[in-house]
């Protein structure tokens, strides 16, 4: 039986360009709840230089935040449209560090459910994006963290309204069986 007092956490995670805004937003209307958006896309966008090892740091930190006081306000689920390991996987990939923090929170908050978005869309460039050609590389590194941690997830792949349909399916599934 459903817990009704449960807010059911539900993560997109995968490469640049990948859809998952778009994919958060949907959803969060299909559902009739809200979701947590990417705070270090607006934060790195407003850097007037390149952003640094602690600026990532500070991301998490502020992602975290957020979905904390949305939680509150989420009807049934919460989609968070980025979480820890990518913060983990991002700063592994340009600083060649970790966070104790970061691994605290993938360790301590999973979510109830990960939809893993595929590099199956064309890239579409924008300021903040830096890996067009590393896309497949960046997917697997999270799944291989998905994986080794035991996590729920499914992997969302798709075009348009294909895409949309496979989240729910993955989404009406999880809350079926709970």
């Amino acid at each position: 039986m459903l817990n009704r007092s449960h807010v059911f956490r539900i993560a997109l995670i995968g490469p640049e360009s990948t859809g998952k805004t778009t994919l958060c937003e949907k959803l969060a209307t299909h559902y009739n709840t809200i979701f947590n958006p990417e705070y270090s896309r607006n934060f790195v966008e407003s850097l007037e230089r390149k952003y640094s090892e602690s600026d990532v740091i500070h991301c998490f930190e502020k992602q975290i935040s957020l979905e904390s006081e949305l939680l509150k306000r989420a009807n049934k689920i919460l989609f968070a449209d980025t979480e820890a390991i990518m913060s983990k996987i991002w700063l592994t990939d340009v600083f060649k560090s970790s966070s104790s923090l970061i691994e605290q929170n993938i360790r301590e908050h999973s979510y109830d459910l990960y939809l893993l978005t595929s590099p199956d869309l064309a890239f579409e460039k924008d300021p903040v994006r830096e890996n067009p050609h590393r896309r497949e590389f960046f997917f697997n590194q999270y799944e291989n963290e998905l994986r080794s941690r035991n996590l729920n997830y499914q992997i969302i792949e798709g075009v348009g309204l294909e895409r949309m349909e496979n989240a729910i399916k993955a989404i009406d599934l999880l809350l079926k069986i709970n």
